[in-house]
């Protein structure tokens, strides 16, 4: 699979993003003061204990950005713990039950249809601007109940919240620019919530079947929830229901250019496609790292990790753990069993992934019927998202035959 990557000019380290298991399954990175979790069993195991691995990163990072723990954290899915986490992915669960995505399938087949035929392309388009990144933005904001139309502001802000760097993830201090980056962030957040407040208010008046006014009328632990906690809510509901599908849809249509005959068989047999997408899941998951912190002396891999310390579980190389995968390198729909860490485990088990697969299975079966023939074009190879958390494909220009 590297071979085929490499034709791309992609830095084999980078795009791999650490995606294999190396011989110590847990290290330390003392310049960045965090551990690092390789090994499948050894991820699974912190994934699915959040007593003892906390996702409440703000412990340890509101000193280093400069922010108060709690007001940093508040509504952030992705960094509560039990039971509060509890209570609010409960809030925000019912917009992806099987009902909802079953009743989405029609629509979701709809835009992809739209969105082709708006690309008007006859042997060329940007898979990308055309289609990955505008269906499942469409799709999250007519959930959430906001103007599909503004899907570019949705994507420069849903792209906002991903660090760029790996110094993000370190401990060690502040470094250069990092100061700047979070105001950044920041910055991109308050925009986001000032876009929503007009829309929060107007549900306040007049509540509609949507999940804004879900959230705005929901109590928890007896309190409505502020303006600031429905925004981080609907931040995390950005991030899962648009990026992940944004990046399956892609990196699907990349494993199957580089292994030309898989694609042959799925075109051939689309009832491949899930295991496929599965597989691609697995070889390219669209976040590659995850982050805990310890709340207590814990033991991993045969390793003590002591309390409060940041640790890096690589979701990357965990796909990859030969215990677990055979021949792990090796590009093949059809694993069975297929326990990729791809959507995390737990507690923290993405919310969007009944989405993405949905979105990404429809959206292929049609790209597949439109163009029989799919391929990258060597002349002008894939531009990637250069980022510590995740790589992919925010350019995609592929040669189709109708």
């Amino acid at each position: 699979m590297i071979t085929e990557f490499d034709a791309w000019g992609v830095d084999e380290r980078q795009f791999w993003l650490r995606g294999a298991v190396p011989d110590e399954i847990v290290d330390y990175n003392a310049e960045g003061r965090m551990w690092n979790v390789y090994g499948h069993p050894e991820a699974v195991g912190v994934l699915s204990n959040p007593r003892l691995f906390s996702s409440n990163l703000m412990r340890l990072m509101a000193a280093e950005i400069g922010a108060d723990p709690e007001e940093a954290q508040a509504g952030e899915l992705l960094y509560l713990d039990p039971p509060r986490h509890t209570r609010l992915r409960r809030l925000v669960n019912h917009a992806f039950t099987p009902k909802v995505l079953a009743d989405l399938e029609p629509r979701i087949a709809s835009l992809t249809h739209e969105l082709l035929d708006a690309a008007a392309t006859t042997d060329r388009f940007e898979l990308v601007s055309a289609l990955a990144h505008p269906l499942p933005v469409i799709v999250i904001a007519e959930l959430l109940g906001v103007p599909a139309s503004d899907r570019d502001l949705f994507r420069r802000w849903a792209e906002s919240l991903i660090p760029t760097t790996s110094e993000d993830f370190s401990l060690a201090g502040r470094f250069e620019g990092q100061e700047e980056a979070t105001a950044a962030t920041m910055r991109q957040r308050e925009e986001f919530g000032e876009y929503l407040s007009e829309y929060l208010e107007d549900r306040r008046r007049r509540p509609c079947d949507d999940l804004l006014s879900g959230l705005v009328h929901a109590e928890v632990e007896g309190e409505r929830l502020s303006d600031k906690e429905i925004t981080t809510l609907a931040d995390v509901l950005l991030l899962a229901g648009h990026l992940t599908t944004t990046m399956l849809l892609g990196n699907t249509i990349l494993c199957l250019d580089a292994h030309p005959d898989e694609f042959a068989r799925v075109r051939a047999d689309r009832s491949r496609l899930p295991d496929v997408i599965e597989e691609s899941l697995r070889c390219l998951p669209p976040f590659a790292v995850t982050t805990r912190v310890t709340t207590a002396e814990a033991e991993v891999g045969g390793v003590t990790i002591p309390a409060d310390q940041l640790v890096m579980v690589w979701i990357g190389a965990a796909n990859r753990d030969p215990r677990v995968f055979d021949e792990p390198a090796e590009f093949r729909p059809g694993r069975d069993p297929n326990p990729h860490l791809t959507f995390s485990r737990g507690i923290h088990y993405c919310i969007g992934a009944g989405l993405a697969r949905l979105e990404g299975r429809i959206a292929l079966n049609i790209l597949f019927d439109r163009f029989p023939e799919i391929a990258t074009i060597p002349d002008e190879p894939p531009q990637f998202i250069r980022s510590s958390q995740m790589l992919n494909a925010h350019k995609l220009t592929l040669a189709v035959s109708s």
